[in-house]
């Protein structure tokens, strides 16, 4: 019997790994081909490998994963990624697709494995049809927790610290793991940036870049230079650029 293939499609290096060691725990005959930061490089590894099985973020840079399932229609299983809730995903238990909530449960990933090795008997479905009709949920922003988190449980070497979210000046996606800045020091938690910033206050904390969100209480002034524009923090020489998909946020009310 041919040993089933997947591409894994994500854009966080921390989810995606998650999924990668889930699956090799969960699945071990399932051979892993090949991973893709963005929609446009997993659309070409996907026509170039031809894998069984693609695992898609649907928030993705450049071609979004819905995009990414359209121009691919029948060649693959598809199983979406997203940091959505159940409610705003029902549409996806009547498609002939799957779905993994973020942060990945071991468990609802072992129930898509499953289902995963009855539909490999079968031909990928055609989406493009169920994909037309289906309206998702805004992009804009991740969800929000109904209580935005006041503590972090983070940690600095071989210590964990309870750190006040209020304290931290800013987040710093730092390759597996999330950095918390603050005046005291940098603490690192085991989240991406991602599954942080849907627990926080978006009227306090704003992502000024793919990889920095800022705390609006410790902002001095906001720069606009030759390079960019940049974020300088109160009491600290430090700069934090913005990217110009986020500098919209900062004009002149």
């Amino acid at each position: 019997m041919k040993t089933p293939t997947a591409l894994l499609i994500e854009d966080e290096a921390l989810p995606r790994q998650r999924l990668r060691e889930g699956l090799a725990t969960l699945w071990p005959q399932l051979q892993v081909v090949a991973e893709a930061e963005d929609g446009d490089q997993g659309l070409a590894l996907a026509l170039d490998l031809r894998p069984d099985i693609l695992f898609v973020d649907i928030r993705l840079p450049g071609l979004d994963g819905l995009s990414l399932a359209r121009r691919l229609k029948g060649l693959a299983h598809i199983v979406f990624v997203t940091a959505y809730d159940a409610h705003a995903l029902q549409a996806f238990e009547h498609g002939a697709i799957d779905y993994l909530l973020k942060p990945l449960d071991d468990a609802r990933l072992g129930e898509t494995v499953q289902r995963l090795r009855q539909r490999l008997q079968w031909p990928p479905a055609q989406l493009a049809n169920w994909l037309q009709q289906w309206t998702p949920p805004v992009l804009d922003a991740a969800p929000v927790a109904a209580t935005p988190l006041r503590w972090l449980q983070a940690s600095q070497g071989e210590r964990l610290h309870l750190v006040m979210v209020a304290d931290v000046t800013h987040f710093r996606s730092d390759n597996k793991y999330t950095c918390a800045v603050t005046a005291e020091g940098e603490f690192l938690l085991r989240l991406s940036l991602r599954e942080l910033l849907a627990q926080l206050d978006p009227g306090q904390f704003w992502q000024i870049h793919r990889a920095v969100v800022v705390n609006l209480a410790h902002v001095a002034r906001v720069d606009r230079r030759l390079t960019g524009m940049e974020v300088l923090l109160k009491g600290s020489d430090t700069r934090l650029p913005v990217s110009q998909s986020f500098q919209s946020r900062f004009k002149p009310m």
